[in-house]
C-alpha cells in the first residue's frame, strides 16, 4: 500500500500541473493526511492571500512558482519561486501573492503519544 496514493508511483511529473493557478482563487489538493504529517499543494492568485491562523507543526513552504510574502510572528519574508521557508509549529503566519503562486506544504506534527 503506498503512502503518497494520489499522484502515481515512479512517474516524473510538474506538481504545478496538479493545481491550477486561477484568478481570484485559493485551491489547494491534499497529496497526504496523517495525524503526524500532510503534504498539500496550493495555488494562490495574485493580490490573494492565506489569513493569519497556527498550527501544531512545523510548516515547510515551497515555493514551485511565482512568489510569496510569507509572515512569520509579524516578520515579512519574500519566498519566491525554487525557495522554501520553514514555519515553527504554533507559529502564527499568513501568506499574500505578491504574484500568483503555487507551493507544495509539508507540516510534521508531533507524534501522538500512546
Amino acid at each position: 500500500m503506498p503512502f503518497i496514493d494520489k499522484i502515481d508511483p515512479a512517474t516524473t511529473l510538474s506538481l504545478t500541473s496538479l493545481i491550477p493557478l486561477d484568478a481570484g482563487q485559493v485551491n489547494s489538493r491534499t497529496l497526504v493526511q496523517r495525524d503526524d504529517m500532510s503534504m498539500t499543494l496550493f495555488s494562490v492568485a495574485t493580490d490573494e492571500e492565506i489569513g493569519g491562523h497556527t498550527a501544531e507543526g512545523d510548516a515547510l513552504v515551497n515555493i514551485l512558482s511565482g512568489e510569496a510574502e510569507v509572515t512569520i510572528r509579524k516578520k515579512a519574508h519574500r519566498v519566491p519561486a525554487g525557495q522554501s521557508i520553514l514555519i515553527p509549529a504554533g507559529a502564527r503566519h499568513s501568506l499574500y501573492a505578491l504574484e500568483g503562486f503555487q507551493m507544495l506544504l509539508i507540516v510534521v506534527k508531533p507524534q501522538a503519544e500512546n
